[in-house]
């Protein structure tokens, strides 16, 4: 079985539910008590063995590139005042791993966005993650849960998670096949069906390894009515020629796209920390509206 080595992270998308924030600065971009959000999960990547991450990108999106690149004039800043704390940490955002950068010129939806990325992945499984749900894990990170996953059992695996009915019209849904506790065949997915016809109410989430055949598959899948190439739509056509396997992974994840999502996960992260969570678990216990 072949290693993981290549990630890639859809991110050209707009960012409109947090307007005006998103409008010059993009989503990722926003900050998770002192990190922006796509740094967390490309960390969770680097501690999951990959080695080469592939950002598509669209317009305006320059702030990711710059992040993740060196900043002499900064580190020269940090060194003459002696703040070899945050030099340290500054250098250590830019030596994460070896990024590419390709322009999806119009959001074409997230099979386009992976089929951008197809000649720097080569014939070989990849991971995809999606940047705004961060998943928080105690112990082995959620993206290593799957490569392991893939490694017993071949093939492509989404990430899942049990969502309320209330919920399931807001992800794609699929019809699972238990294994065993944690892993499920996939029969098929649904893209944001309504409670009554959903086969299931386990959600794909934005964490997945993917076999070299989802590019043939997403070659020939129809445009949606928005004229969007679905990952969803193109993972149903490979279920029809390989195993696909859902993986209940072990960890709290945070719909960070989401504005409730996000205050929730900033409040949350901010408690963990140990330099912040003790004053702020106070002050928030002395609110009183």
């Amino acid at each position: 079985m072949k290693k993981i080595k290549k990630a890639v992270f859809p991110v050209a998308g707009m960012g409109t539910r947090f307007l005006p924030a998103t409008k010059a600065s993009p989503k990722e971009m926003l900050p998770l008590v002192d990190k922006p959000l796509i740094q967390y999960v490309v960390e969770e990547a680097i501690a999951s063995g990959i080695e080469e991450i592939i950002m598509v990108t669209g317009r305006g999106k320059y702030a990711i590139e710059n992040h993740f690149d060196r900043s002499t004039e900064l580190e020269s800043l940090l060194e003459k005042k002696k703040q070899w704390k945050e030099l340290e940490e500054v250098k250590k955002i830019s030596d994460l791993c070896d990024f590419w950068y390709i322009r999806q010129k119009e959001p074409l939806g997230l099979g386009h966005a992976i089929l951008k990325a197809r000649d720097l992945l080569g014939d070989e499984p990849f991971a995809v993650l999606l940047g705004d749900d961060i998943i928080h894990s105690e112990g082995q990170p959620a993206l290593s849960q799957l490569i392991d996953a893939h490694h017993k059992n071949g093939g492509s695996i989404v990430a899942i998670e049990e969502v309320s009915k209330a919920k399931v019209s807001s992800y794609g849904i699929v019809d699972p096949e238990w294994c065993r506790d944690a892993l499920c065949k996939v029969r098929g997915l649904i893209e944001k069906p309504d409670a009554a016809s959903a086969p299931s109410n386990m959600a794909v989430i934005g964490r997945y390894i993917l076999t070299p055949s989802i590019f043939d598959a997403l070659e020939n899948v129809q445009p949606d009515k928005k004229g969007e190439i679905q990952l969803t739509a193109g993972l149903n056509a490979l279920c029809a020629s390989e195993a696909i396997y859902g993986y209940k992974f072990s960890g709290k994840r945070y719909d960070a796209g989401d504005k409730l999502g996000f205050l929730i996960a900033t409040v949350e992260y901010a408690l963990r920390r140990e330099d912040l969570g003790a004053e702020f678990r106070e002050y928030l216990s002395s609110l009183k509206f």
